[in-house]
């Protein structure tokens, strides 16, 4: 035995000699180590078009807020590089029936504020998202959950009222992402105490589970202030934890060192508000700002012509549109919306305004998603045809307002041509410029005759996009700001989310699209790219189709 040991120890000694001689992993030119991760990190700054509106998962649906919060939170599900669903923070999951799924839940996740991630935390979520006192302008996605089952500490089970085929897909959007069930706990009693009300976190929760008047009668006194310590304080599980928020200015983040999985390699990243495209550009060369979002097309050539400049390009799974309120008048009459659509020059709106960027859009699904078709055909540019249904409508001396939100100058430019088209047709068109988080309230609340929108479908999934912006179910702030409703699309559409069939489903949204298209609620405008760029200093910076940043390996040269 000493023999062996003392052999052992002998073989062990010209083990660590033989490591600390190789020479592999040494530059052939300066001959220093490569090793590389520990020089790799950083500081980053990103310039943003729009400050966020919502810190909060269940909150607004705007993009520049999930872009942060996506860094924040993490959901059961995700996706992967070809936008297929894969394994979350959920590690295996299954369909046991049509209206039952299982999920195993990942464990030793913890959240920021160190509670853990388990069953109890998930069922936290998904009652708070369904909640009215919460009125989440996202509920509709996870409305259909009538059951959240605990089998035990990480198995848990969820039962659909009925069967709906896109329930991956939603778990995996910004809705589906987890907060801490500590701070939804807290968040409540919090809304409790600014409410006054007698009713203890317990009570409460009983009053949630069994509804009736008491309840309602409680979610109209906690409803103003549910909501408010999330927004200050949000807690998720990802690779980046809340830092700091100046609202207008910057949102900050800084690296999760205690994440489950790999944890980032920056230090942090701070999302600074810049609303001028110009002048985000001006801070990639300066160097003040290492990255940027949404760049203009007109701002290509500029960015790719520059040495250490890079633009990334991205195949948006999107539609901008113009959207009419069909709750008001003119609007109501199909044939006002159907002349203004044929007053649109859509080909000429691709070319001249967004600099052939992206392709024509027929209908609101985009290229990557079910029920995409290039067999549906849109309301043509024809002047005459607009002038026709016009008069067939009894419309005369017709002046109406678009609104436009007042950081986009794309979207002004589009205005200010459909304005010119109308007035060669004796239609006044005048164009209103409108703060973000305003433009939003406006839009939602129906103060508005028509606007400019893009929807990014962050689900993989047509009933994201289609259902969202048409089913009357989600007027307003849900995604239907057109306050369109059709009971024969709505029967459509809910029929739809329920087929498992694919060829029917199909089948089912190009039918669909065709009834959006005739009874024209908006004017689909294009699918197009997403245009971020960084600077050379920035290595591993990737985005998605849905415009969602992948920080996972970005880093920040430390020179």
């Amino acid at each position: 035995m000493k023999r062996f040991s003392f052999i052992s120890l002998t073989v062990f000694f010209l083990f660590i000699l033989t490591a600390c001689i190789d020479d592999s992993n040494v530059d052939e030119e300066t001959g220093s180590s490569d090793t590389g991760a520990e020089e790799q990190g950083g500081d980053m700054t990103i310039a943003i078009p729009s400050d966020i509106v919502s810190l909060d998962p269940h909150g607004s649906n705007d993009d520049p807020s999930e872009q942060i919060r996506d860094t924040i939170y993490e959901p059961l599900v995700t996706h992967d590089e070809d936008l297929n669903i894969v394994p979350a923070l959920a590690e295996e999951y299954e369909q046991i029936d049509d209206t039952t799924w299982s999920f195993k839940l990942r464990e030793g996740v913890k959240f920021h504020d160190g509670s853990d991630f388990n069953a109890d935390a998930v069922k936290a979520n998904i009652e708070r998202i369904q909640d009215p006192a919460r009125a989440s302008a996202r509920s509709s996605l996870l409305d259909m959950v009538s059951e959240v089952n605990i089998i035990d500490d990480y198995n848990i089970e969820l039962v659909t009222e009925y069967p709906y085929a896109p329930l991956l897909n939603n778990l995996s959007h910004g809705a589906g992402k987890m907060i801490s069930k500590e701070l939804i706990d807290a968040d409540y009693e919090n809304a409790l105490e600014q409410a006054d009300s007698d009713l203890s976190l317990e009570e409460y929760y009983e009053l949630r589970t069994a509804g009736g008047d008491d309840y309602d009668a409680a979610v109209e006194d906690i409803s103003q202030f549910v909501g408010e310590m999330v927004e200050t304080g949000p807690v998720g599980t990802n690779y980046f934890k809340f830092e700091s928020r100046s609202p207008g200015e910057e949102t900050a983040v800084s690296r999760n060192d205690d994440y489950w999985n790999t944890p980032a390699l920056l230090e942090s990243i701070t999302f600074k508000v810049v609303t001028e495209p110009g002048t985000r550009i001006a801070e990639l060369e300066s160097g003040s700002s290492d990255a940027i979002l949404s760049t203009l097309t007109s701002n290509t050539d500029r960015i790719e012509e520059t040495d250490g400049m890079t633009l990334m390009r991205s195949d948006a799974v999107n539609v901008d549109y113009i959207g009419f309120n069909t709750s008001k008048e003119p609007f109501d009459d199909p044939k006002i919306r159907q002349a203004i659509s044929h007053a649109f020059d859509s080909e000429a709106v691709l070319d001249g305004v967004y600099n052939g960027s992206g392709i024509p859009a027929n209908g609101p699904l985009a290229p990557a998603l079910l029920g995409y078709s290039e067999e549906l055909q849109g309301l043509e540019y024809d002047m005459e045809r607009a002038e026709q249904l016009l008069a067939e409508a009894g419309a005369e001396d017709l002046t109406i307002n678009l609104m436009v939100n007042d950081d986009n100058p794309e979207r002004l430019d589009a205005a200010l041509w459909l304005q010119e088209s109308l007035n060669e047709i004796g239609v006044t068109l005048n164009v209103e410029q409108v703060e973000w988080g305003a433009y939003l309230d406006a839009t939602g609340n129906a103060e508005h005759d028509m606007f400019i929108l893009g929807w990014g479908n962050t689900t993989g999934d047509p009933d994201e996009t289609i259902t969202s912006l048409y089913h009357t179910e989600n007027h307003g702030n849900n995604g239907n700001r057109s306050f369109y409703s059709n009971s024969e699309l709505d029967s459509l559409l809910d029929d739809a989310r329920q087929e498992t069939d694919e060829d029917t489903r199909e089948t089912m949204y190009i039918d669909a699209q065709e009834i959006i298209i005739e009874e024209a609620p908006s004017i689909f405008i294009r699918h197009g790219e997403y245009l971020n760029a960084y600077n050379d200093n920035v290595h591993e910076f990737k985005a998605n189709g849905f415009n969602m940043l992948d920080f996972s390996e970005t880093y920040i040269d430390s020179e």
